[in-house]
């Protein structure tokens, strides 16, 4: 059953105390409301892409480079973070697909669940995230892998240039409800900048994850634009399930 303050938002619950609105939410809206007046800063087209209606999304690119230089011994970590997290390859001129389906929380913040598909030599690897809007201003939280294990606090800004930013500040492992803080050695520090190329008119992205003691342990940097999604995509993007 619905409570009063869902039902005045036209929150429809759903198992893990996720909820998704009746109206279709902006695509970026989780982005949008943790910037808040911030977001006027964003570069035109990044903004209008953000704002852009739409509960699911589906973008097609090129990372130059992308993977981690651990190759398989990432894997060993599996069964601490879960599936859907590491990736075990390592490439240049990798294409990619990223699909996004974006809700909203029982109690009416936004989430993005993310989908990034790369597409090895080797093979196809996946990685999904779940971001929600936090209830700090300029935070997101990420839940890495298909079982949300690795949460990510993440904080939202604008660059110079108008392009934007996530940079972490916060590391956390929830297993069997619980939540334990990483500390600064054991966790690691994601910096990720999604702009825009002028010239070829489409997105960029540069994101870096890095761990004090064993350096970059995965890394992205390419392009994307936007292409028309399939029901099936859109099928496969909303099944991510979190604990």
């Amino acid at each position: 059953m619905r409570s009063a303050a869902a039902a005045s938002r036209g929150v429809v619950a759903y198992a893990g105390g996720m909820g998704e609105t009746t109206t279709e939410p902006a695509r970026g809206a989780v982005f949008l409301e943790a910037l808040g007046a911030e977001a006027a800063r964003l570069h035109p087209e990044i903004l209008a892409q953000l704002r852009q209606a739409g509960r699911t999304g589906r973008a097609e690119g090129v990372f130059r480079i992308a993977g981690s230089r651990f190759g398989r011994t990432a894997a060993l970590a599996r069964p601490v973070v879960g599936p859907r997290l590491l990736v075990t390859a390592r490439g240049s001129d990798v294409p990619f697909t990223l699909t996004t389906v974006s809700g909203r929380t029982g109690s009416g913040r936004a989430t993005l669940d993310t989908t990034r598909e790369f597409r090895f030599r080797g093979g196809s690897q996946v990685i999904v995230d779940r971001l929600s809007a936090s209830v700090r201003p300029g935070l997101v939280r990420n839940l890495l892998g298909s079982r949300g294990r690795v949460e990510l606090i993440e904080a939202c800004s604008v660059t110079p240039e108008g392009f934007l930013r996530m940079m972490t500040v916060r590391v956390a492992l929830r297993v069997r409800g619980r939540r334990i803080a990483l500390p600064r050695a054991l966790g690691v520090r994601v910096d990720l900048v999604d702009g825009w190329d002028e010239t070829h008119r489409r997105r960029t992205i540069d994101m870096r994850a890095v761990n004090p003691l064993f350096g970059t342990v995965l890394e992205y940097r390419g392009w994307y634009r936007e292409a028309a999604e399939s029901p099936t995509d859109a099928r496969a993007s909303a099944g991510a399930q979190y604990e």
